[in-house]
C-alpha cells in the first residue's frame, strides 16, 4: 500500500520539475525573441530614428498647438488640425518670403562670378599671397583647380541629386510623421501605456507629462537663442557692409537650431561671402563670431537652457556630443530634449532621494 505522504511528495516534486522545465523553455524563447527583436531593430534603425525624431518634434511642438487652440474669434476656436495648418502656413509663408527676396540676388551674383572666374580668379589668388605663410602657395596650380571646379560644378550637382533627393524624402517623411503624431499621438500614447501594469501606469503617465512640459520649454529656449544670434549677426553684417546681410542673418538664426554645427556652417558661409570684397570684412565677421560664441557658451546658453529645461551645462554638452556622434546633425538637434526625457525618467525611477531628517528641537533647560 502506497504511503499518502510519499505520493504527495512525489507529486510536488513532479510539479516543481514541470515548472522548472516551463521556466527554462520560457527563458530560452524570450532570449531568442529578444535577439531577433534587436536584430530587426538594427536592420530598420534608420526608420526607428526617423520615427523617434518625428515623435520628439511632435511632443516639442504640442505646446504651440495647444496655445493656438486656446485662441478664439467670437465663438469660433481652432481645433488641433486647424492649429497645425496655421503653423505650417506660417512657416511656408516665411520660407516663401525668404526665398523670393534672398535667392534672386545670390543666384545672379553666382552666375556673374562663374562667368568672371577666369579673370577674377588670379586677382583673388594674388590677394591670398599677401597673407602671411601663404607665399609658398602655387598660384597657377590653384587657379587651374578653381577653373576646373567651375567647369565641373554642374556635373557635380547632377551626380549629387540622388543624395539630395534621399535627404529631401527623409525630411518630407519626417514632417508627415510629425503631423500624424500631433493628430493621433494621444491614441498611440494610450496604446503604449496599456503595455504596463495598471499599478505603475498612472505614475509613468505623470512622469511623461512632466517630461513633456520641460521638453516644450526647450523649444522656447532654443527659439530665444536663434532670435538673439539672428538679430545680432544681421546688425553686425549691416555695419560691416557684407553682401546679403539680411539673408545671412536669417540663416544664422535658423541654423542655430543645430547646436554648434549650425552656427559654424553659416559663419563659414558668411566669411566666404565677405572674402569676395575685402579681408577686413572677413576679420570683422570672424571676430564677431568668436566673441558671440564665448558669450553664448558662457552666458546665454547656461542661463536660457537652465531656466527652460532645468539641466546643468555639463549635461547639455555631453548630450550634444553623444547626439552628434550617434546621428550627426539630426542627433545634435534632438540631443537636448532627449536628455530632458532621460533626466526626468532617471529622477523618478533611478535616483534615490536622501530622506530629509528634521533637526532635533533644543531641549529647554529648566529655569533655576
Amino acid at each position: 500500500m502506497t504511503d499518502p505522504l510519499t505520493a504527495t511528495q512525489a507529486e510536488a516534486t513532479t510539479d516543481t520539475a514541470i515548472r522548472r522545465s516551463r521556466s527554462l523553455r520560457s527563458d530560452i524563447v524570450f532570449t531568442f525573441a529578444l535577439a531577433i527583436g534587436l536584430y530587426l531593430a538594427w536592420v530598420v534603425r534608420d526608420v526607428l530614428v526617423l520615427l523617434y525624431v518625428s515623435a520628439l518634434f511632435a511632443v516639442v511642438l504640442m505646446p504651440v498647438v495647444k496655445g493656438i487652440t486656446k485662441l478664439h474669434i467670437g465663438k469660433w476656436r481652432p481645433g488641433r488640425g486647424v492649429a497645425i495648418l496655421i503653423i505650417f502656413l506660417a512657416v511656408a509663408s516665411l520660407a516663401t518670403l525668404f526665398f523670393a527676396f534672398a535667392l534672386p540676388p545670390v543666384i545672379r551674383d553666382i552666375r556673374e562670378f562663374i562667368k568672371e572666374l577666369p579673370t577674377r580668379g588670379p586677382q583673388l589668388l594674388s590677394r591670398i599671397r599677401h597673407i602671411p605663410f601663404m607665399q609658398r602657395v602655387d598660384v597657377a596650380a590653384l587657379n587651374a583647380k578653381l577653373q576646373d571646379f567651375a567647369t565641373n560644378f554642374a556635373t557635380y550637382l547632377l551626380l549629387s541629386i540622388r543624395n539630395w533627393a534621399s535627404k529631401l524624402f527623409d525630411i518630407v517623411t519626417s514632417i508627415i510623421l510629425t503631423v500624424y503624431f500631433m493628430l493621433e499621438g494621444e491614441t498611440a500614447y494610450r496604446w503604449f501605456l496599456s503595455f504596463f501594469p495598471v499599478a505603475m501606469r498612472q505614475r509613468l503617465d505623470i512622469t511623461l507629462a512632466r517630461a513633456e512640459t520641460r521638453m516644450g520649454k526647450w523649444l522656447l529656449g532654443q527659439a530665444t537663442l536663434m532670435l538673439v544670434l539672428g538679430l545680432s549677426s544681421t546688425i553686425v553684417f549691416l555695419l560691416l557692409n557684407v553682401r546679403y546681410a539680411y539673408a545671412l542673418g536669417v540663416l544664422m538664426g535658423i541654423f542655430n537650431i543645430v547646436p554648434i554645427a549650425g552656427a559654424v556652417i553659416t559663419v563659414t558661409l558668411a566669411i566666404l561671402v565677405a572674402a569676395i570684397d575685402s579681408w577686413g570684412r572677413v576679420i570683422g565677421v570672424a571676430i564677431f563670431y568668436a566673441i558671440y560664441a564665448q558669450v553664448e557658451t558662457s552666458f546665454l546658453t547656461p542661463r536660457i537652457m537652465r531656466s527652460s529645461v532645468d539641466l546643468p551645462g555639463l549635461a547639455i554638452l555631453v548630450a550634444l556630443l553623444l547626439g552628434s556622434a550617434f546621428d550627426g546633425i539630426v542627433g545634435a538637434m534632438v540631443a537636448v530634449p532627449t536628455a530632458v526625457l532621460v533626466a526626468v525618467l532617471l529622477q523618478e525611477y533611478a535616483i534615490q532621494q536622501e530622506p530629509i531628517i528634521a533637526a532635533p528641537h533644543p531641549v529647554d533647560k529648566p529655569q533655576p
